[in-house]
């Protein structure tokens, strides 16, 4: 058997975030309107996963493409900076890097322009299962978003890792072609782990509830179905266990990436074989902690900065 090098390996939407804030009113056409600050941030479902994962301490590689340009240059010195492997990131020659334009209201709500770029040249035969075979979890962000991978490819893809031994992950976007079910319904009987906010949860299932959600889902053959609810927590369904877990209350600056921050706080947990409910809490606060500052894992700096902030806020941590 390999040696497993890495504990995640992430595959899929890597993206330099363009955050101006605040924005409240959009300008008429024509019009100008000034904000307080404009910055540049790594974004994507993949690529900030794997951040805030290295910046706990996990070991990971990132797996998808990045343009020739200077945003590619920032996301890449951006990750390795941060301690991920990106060995398997590739160089695109023909689409420029991911762009999200993250407009920030007063109150941290987002509203988004995205450019797939970079991303949406990503084929099945790009993948790296050299790195996934020295991963012990593969994880997909950016279900909806890679039209190279979408559907049967990346059912494929999680299949092969599945049969190499793999947990497999996937945290889901939002369809704005609304093809939902029908595009991510191959892979789900090749998932270990399914990540999607209520909203995204919704749309893909057709059910309100968090526990009618999880209860369509898991005929599929998933382990676990993870439902992020932002400042209500999250909901966790395993095989014979339900979790409500309740959010940590912070003064919202941001939102942007506290979902893919969420996600790399419960894979790190899954890493460490911890209990769902250990999972959901440490996930819920790394979240948290995301929104208290501008970028989507600027505010996450170590494990124990982690367990310190929980600390402070009276949950109790065994580890």
């Amino acid at each position: 058997m390999p040696q497993l090098d890495f504990d995640v390996a992430s595959l899929g939407i890597i993206v330099a975030d363009v955050l101006a804030r605040p924005v409240d009113t959009m300008p008429e056409l024509g019009k100008l309107v000034l904000v307080d600050n404009v910055a540049l941030h790594l974004g994507g479902l993949a690529a900030a996963t794997s951040r805030v994962l290295a910046k706990l301490g996990a070991r990971v590689a990132l797996i998808g493409n990045v343009g020739t340009d200077g945003f590619g240059e920032f996301v890449l010195e951006t990750l390795r900076e941060s301690g991920v492997n990106t060995d398997a990131v590739n160089r695109s020659t023909e689409a420029n890097t991911s762009v999200t334009l993250v407009l920030v209201s007063t109150d941290g709500e987002r509203s988004f322009f995205h450019y797939t770029g970079a991303s949406d040249t990503v084929r099945e035969g790009d993948v790296d299962f050299g790195i996934v075979e020295r991963a012990r979890i593969l994880h997909f962000g950016g279900p909806f978003l890679m039209k190279q991978l979408d559907g049967e490819p990346i059912a494929r893809i999680l299949a092969r890792a599945r049969s190499m031994g793999k947990l497999t992950s996937m945290d889901t976007a939002w369809d704005g072609k609304r093809r939902w079910l029908q595009l991510i319904e191959p892979s789900l009987e090749h998932l270990d782990i399914i990540h999607a906010s209520l909203e995204e949860a919704r749309a893909i299932t057709g059910k309100d509830e968090p526990d009618e959600i999880a209860r369509f889902l898991q005929p599929y053959g998933i382990g676990t179905v993870v439902i992020k609810m932002g400042a209500d927590g999250c909901y966790i369904q395993g095989d014979d266990e339900v979790h409500r877990i309740e959010g940590v209350s912070v003064d919202v600056v941001d939102t942007t990436g506290a979902g893919d921050a969420f996600v790399g706080g419960f894979l790190y947990g899954v890493s460490r074989d911890w209990s769902l409910d250990e999972c959901g809490k440490f996930a819920n606060a790394v979240g948290a902690l995301t929104v208290t500052r501008i970028g989507g894992s600027e505010a996450v700096e170590s494990y124990e900065a982690t367990v310190a902030f929980m600390k402070e806020r009276g949950i109790p941590w065994p580890h």
